[in-house]
């Protein structure tokens, strides 16, 4: 276990290349194209992907655990945009204002065409796919929630150690 902990900002870099790259192919391999929300859970991670790498260029002794710290931050807030997703896609809650295409506004039809023309192509609330009844979002969710309770504690671990 000590293994994970000492390397838990390579982890870190790899899980959030490895979930970028997974968005990536999903959208330009298998036409699955992000709605709004989705592509807001991809920012955390290139911020992971960042701290990350900042980290393991400055090296292990001069403060890898508030690294890691920062990146339990990014992880966790890609999880919790995951979790609004998936009450969206749930009907839990309505999304964001991005998320449809609000019309109540248009007090004329070129307006009104304006407003369906710059309405989003894909919907949040709308589930594009999923496995065994969990959505992208749902497995995000779940992804980066364990990533960034795994990061707290490797970074928690690094800085009792130092």
């Amino acid at each position: 276990m000590d293994f994970l902990y000492k390397n838990a900002l390579v982890i870190a870099l790899i899980a959030a290349l490895g979930a970028l790259g997974s968005a990536f192919i999903a959208q330009y391999v298998f036409d699955l194209w992000p709605c709004v929300l989705c592509l807001y859970q991809r920012w955390p991670y290139g911020a992971v992907i960042l701290i990350s790498l900042i980290g393991l260029l400055v090296g292990k002794n001069t403060g890898s655990g508030y690294f890691l710290l920062l990146c339990a931050v990014g992880f966790a807030a890609t999880a919790a945009i995951g979790g609004f997703h998936v009450g969206v896609e749930q009907g839990w809650w309505e999304g964001t204002a991005e998320c449809v295409g609000d019309t109540s506004k248009a007090i004329s039809v070129q307006e009104l065409k304006a407003q369906i023309m710059s309405a989003p192509v894909v919907r949040c609330d709308d589930i594009a796919w999923s496995l065994f009844g969990i959505s992208m979002a749902g497995y995000n969710l779940i992804a980066a929630g364990t990533l960034a309770v795994f990061s707290l504690v490797a970074g928690v671990k690094s800085l009792r150690a130092s």
